[in-house]
């Protein structure tokens, strides 16, 4: 098996876990290699550990089998722009409070790859957004894609901003907010429901569009199909605004008009039966749990 591996820089009790699963590769004689960066973190801890390594232009291919993100959900999304569109499952091992995205026990590590040998597992494929510009966006040159969402909002300045929106050329409304969200069905349980969106179960093909902090009060999230192509252009008192891919930033001019849709991919999320969706729905949002005890 052809493995991969990826996390930050955490607590130093998460690090017995990657060890953990380190020692368990090495008795099943995998092909192991570890993110540049990472590697260097566990070489602080351990100076004699050697692998080869990747980063975001050499050292992953499809061929691989499997790709272990070690942190939450955060580092999942990290992880996603090493991935793109290679097809290469991921899995994510929580190192610290339960996420949506990252959700395999740490306690359990050295199960995790004897699972995915034996099959105990599901692909749950996630879609993916796309931001394009004319002319292209620097700052998301060849990895232009969100697995949660794309954001705009008000740079520089405490005054809303005007976002002028159009669904397949028709157009919608001019929302007055801090910002907008369009969100993948994996980007509700994110920052879209922070802002009042609604919870989509990561199959759905749909998008969502949430206004952040609207000052037009009839302003609603707004769920779509996810075949929309959806245009939109800001305005306000300053000359530029933000857009965000999860955790990436670009400066943008106002007025430049934005292009945002679904892509032509999607991300192969590992979903064990032990640590399903719902489940993981019911234990972080308190659902089902009688609060009056």
């Amino acid at each position: 098996m052809k493995i991969a591996i990826y996390g930050q820089a955490f607590q130093d009790n998460g690090l017995t876990y990657v060890f953990e699963l380190l020692e368990e590769l090495a008795g099943m004689e995998s092909q192991v290699v570890i993110e540049a960066d990472f590697l260097q973190w566990l070489r602080t801890h351990q100076k004699n550990i050697s692998y080869p390594t990747f980063d975001h232009h050499k050292g992953l291919s499809g061929e691989f089998d499997l790709f272990v993100s070690f942190g939450g959900d955060g580092t999942i999304l990290r992880a996603v722009t090493y991935v793109g569109d290679l097809g290469i499952p991921i899995v994510g091992v929580n190192t610290g409070r339960l996420g949506f995205l990252s959700t395999y026990k740490k306690e359990d590590v050295r199960q995790l790859v004897h699972q995915f040998k034996r099959g105990d597992y599901v692909i749950v494929e996630r879609s993916l957004v796309t931001v394009s510009a004319d002319p292209e966006i620097e700052e998301f040159k060849g990895m232009n894609y969100a697995l949660n969402e794309v954001t705009v909002s008000r740079k520089d300045t405490t005054s809303m901003i005007t976002i002028e929106t159009h669904l397949d050329e028709e157009y919608l409304t001019s929302y007055w907010a801090d910002g907008l969200i369009i969100s993948t069905p994996t980007g509700s349980t994110g920052y879209s429901l922070s802002c009042g969106g609604p919870v989509m179960t990561p199959t759905a093909q749909s998008l969502v569009i949430t206004p952040i902090a609207p000052h037009n009060l009839n302003a609603r999230p707004l769920v779509i199909s996810d075949d929309t192509e959806i245009r939109i252009k800001v305005s306000g008192r300053e000359d530029q605004h933000m857009v965000s891919l999860d955790s990436r930033l670009a400066t943008i001019d106002n007025g430049k008009e934005l292009l945002i849709k679904k892509a032509d991919f999607t991300i192969k999320m590992i979903e064990y039966s032990s640590e399903s969706f719902l489940k993981t729905i019911r234990n972080k949002l308190l659902w089902g749990q009688d609060k009056r005890n």
